[in-house]
């Protein structure tokens, strides 16, 4: 019984390892001479297989491997900050009274547009009003004195003294009358600037003081920028380079401006600049205050530009295969860009030199090589199939 289960064992296990020889013999195109070297054919009766002419991955002229390379071209990198800002229009006043006073008049509605020295507000001026009769009547006085001691003086009836004196009235009252006007004209306030006026917080009938915010003026014509760029970029900056804005309000509008200023130092917490751009506020679609995206693009320095295909990546990072005096020479890089048909890489790579793009799986460091033509192999492949 113990024999009968024995000779079923070999031979399942015989079994097994002739499908397991197969296999190898299938999939492993070394095995078969490996086999026949051993004598294994020959001692289990069989004829070696013959083997099946593959079609080789890489078609082999002379020795060489041939691939396909591209040259190595010079790009240039792409230096490019970003930074939120703050906007504030391009000049804002807050609009004060001189003097205390009941207001009488509002001469424009919030949100208007006014212009330099348009009449805003009036306070009530009938104190000042008199004032002035009064400096005009004494100055009338004043006058006619004047002159009337100036014909005594002529004729010997009057002193040289009393008409000084006379003069010296008349000079007061020249003076009294200016004041008495300057007085009254405080009594209107006026625009300083051009430009939208904002929220009016008083009316009619209120009482300012000197201290009190009437109304905020804003020329928002152009609109500036305050943000902040690294401190590695400030060699780079320059007044007047172009600036591209994105209100945060109005995504995906993007509007173009300049750099204005550049502050004389570098904030020690941040490491930061802080720049003052400028856009123009076409529409008037932009308001004080707003946060805007402002990006500035920088030329870069030159690196040499690859194919993405001839990247490679090992355990020691990325590196590519170039082509010298006919061998294949594994270059180490670093990528430094990445755009849609190139790579910006850093190593040891000289414009115009090839870099294989394709058939660098059998490539070893010296492996000879052959660049082919990439239209003359597509037209080899056609003629096969």
């Amino acid at each position: 019984m113990w024999l009968k289960s024995l000779i079923s064992q070999l031979l399942l296990a015989a079994i097994v390892l002739g499908g397991a020889v197969a296999l190898w013999i299938e999939y492993v195109p070394e095995a078969r001479p490996w086999l026949e070297r051993a004598g294994v054919f020959h001692r289990l009766g069989i004829a070696a297989p013959e083997a099946e002419d593959p079609a080789p991955r890489q078609v082999r002229r002379g020795g060489a491997t041939q691939v396909m390379a591209v040259p190595v071209t010079t790009g240039t990198l792409n230096d490019r900050v970003s930074a939120i800002g703050d906007g504030r229009a391009a000049r804002s006043v807050t609009v004060r009274s001189e003097t205390a006073g009941r207001i009488t008049e509002v001469g424009f509605a919030a949100g208007e547009q006014v212009s330099e020295g348009a009449v805003i507000f009036r306070l009530d001026d009938g104190a000042e009003r008199i004032a002035l009769d009064r400096a005009r009547l004494m100055l009338a006085d004043a006058r006619d004195s004047t002159e009337r001691l100036d014909r005594l003086r002529q004729s010997g009836a009057a002193s040289a003294n009393a008409l000084r004196e006379a003069e010296l009235a008349l000079r007061t009252a020249e003076l009294a009358v200016r004041q008495a006007e300057f007085d009254l004209e405080q009594r209107e306030i006026t625009a300083p600037i051009s430009g939208w006026i904002g929220l009016i917080e008083v009316e009619v009938g209120d009482r300012v003081s000197t201290q009190d915010d009437l109304a905020l003026i804003s020329d928002r014509s152009a609109i500036l920028i305050d943000f902040a760029l690294p401190e590695r970029v400030l060699a780079k900056l320059r007044p007047g380079m172009p600036l591209t804005a994105e209100p945060l309000a109005l995504a995906g509008e993007t509007i173009t401006g300049e750099v204005l200023a550049i502050d004389n130092k570098v904030d020690r917490n941040s490491r930061t600049v802080r720049i003052l751009g400028r856009v123009a506020n076409e529409g008037d679609r932009l308001r004080d205050g707003m946060a805007m995206s402002v990006s500035l693009g920088f030329p870069g320095d030159p690196f040499p530009q690859v194919d993405p295909l001839s990247v490679q990546w090992s355990s020691e990072g990325a590196f590519v295969w170039a082509v010298r005096e006919g061998k294949a020479i594994r270059v180490a890089v670093k990528i430094r860009q990445r755009n849609a048909d190139s790579v910006l890489v850093e190593g040891a790579l000289s414009e115009g030199e090839p870099v294989v793009t394709e058939g660098t799986q059998s490539l070893r460091p010296g492996a000879e090589v052959e660049v082919i033509d990439p239209t003359a192999a597509r037209a080899d492949e056609g003629e096969k199939s």
